[in-house]
């Protein structure tokens, strides 16, 4: 089988797509064929040693996909063959195969658009532990999500709207916008053309916001935290700018604010339960229509690079899908 490989942590250009042996399942163990595997900014700091941990060399990335069950490991009871799963291995999913424990796979309806069930784990995720768990954002609080053309950014409009929220949603083209309003942002922000605070005043009538998602940091970070209003939470998710910003620790004071950490990855390790439940809510509402992942690009397993690329240098609307 054809799998993108990463055999030293450097730039993209070094990954190639090679020949790998077919995957043999142990006992507890799925061999799924993916059909579309979903690009996240981990991925391609992953494949630079610039993540939170390295993998051993080489090895396959891609975190999470959507494919189809091929071949069942002894002793595999909850899945069978020609069934459609989610599945989040942590690596491996730039592949035409991907091998997974039972436990790393959920169980998705016929009939769901794999493409945008590919899309779904990682980002709303990340996004619903946030705004859930960390934020408790309640029906009737403004949200402002900023970066909110891209993956994270898509998922925490669609999530904040469904939850009850008003929610502003700042980016950097009139192109990423759109695909916010097309996911129910009630109000736009372009804060390449426009003063970010002075915008949010003037939408608030100067009360504040009191969520801000931001998985960007860089320049925004400060005055969106400068612009919640009393008791705002401050989300930290990523920094997709490249730049951790340094925050005056006062203005927390000042508005009686919170700065929080969201970290879905180890959320899940040390709630397992509490994670899974809320990716079933998250299944549930993909199946119903509630949401819907914005899939902006598919790319062919030969043109994986690109689609890394794409997706670092903040490129890409919505999400970009390799289809093996």
């Amino acid at each position: 089988m054809k799998a993108l490989l990463c055999r030293e942590f450097a730039g993209l250009e070094q990954l190639k797509v090679e020949e790998l042996p077919a995957l043999v399942p142990a006992a507890g163990q799925v061999v799924v064929a993916v059909k579309f595997a979903s690009v996240n900014f981990p991925d391609a700091l992953m494949v630079q040693g610039k993540y939170q941990f390295k993998p051993p060399l080489p090895f396959t990335p891609g975190s999470e996909l959507a494919g189809v069950v091929k071949t069942l490991g002894p002793g595999v009871t909850k899945f069978k063959v020609g069934q459609n799963v989610l599945v989040l291995p942590g690596r491996g999913a730039f592949a035409e195969e991907v091998l997974a424990t039972e436990a790393q796979l959920t169980p998705i309806a016929d009939g769901v658009d794999l493409a945008a069930a590919a899309g779904m784990p990682m980002t709303y995720g990340t996004c619903y532990h946030g705004l859930k768990d960390r934020a408790q954002l309640k029906a009737g609080e403004t949200l402002l999500v900023l970066g909110a053309g891209g993956g994270i950014g898509i998922a925490a409009v669609e999530l904040g709207k469904l939850m009850g929220a008003t929610v502003i949603a700042a980016a950097s083209s009139t192109e990423k916008l759109a695909a916010a309003k097309s996911r129910g942002a009630d109000h736009l922000i372009n804060y390449n053309t426009e003063d970010l605070r002075a915008r949010i005043k003037e939408i608030t009538g100067d009360k504040g916001v009191d969520v801000v998602l931001d998985p960007v940091g860089g320049n925004y970070a400060e005055p969106a935290l400068r612009s919640t209003g009393w008791n705002g939470r401050f989300l930290v998710v990523g920094f997709a700018a490249g730049e951790i910003p340094k925050i005056p620790i006062n203005l927390t004071l000042l508005k009686g604010s919170a700065i929080v950490g969201v970290f879905w990855g180890e959320f899940m390790k040390r709630q397992p339960k509490d994670g899974q439940a809320e990716m079933a809510e998250l299944v549930q509402w993909l199946q119903q229509g509630k949401i819907k992942p914005l899939v902006s690009q598919q790319f062919k397993l030969a043109d994986s690079k690109a689609a890394l690329e794409a997706v670092f240098t903040r490129q890409a609307t919505g999400k970009i899908v390799i289809v093996p």
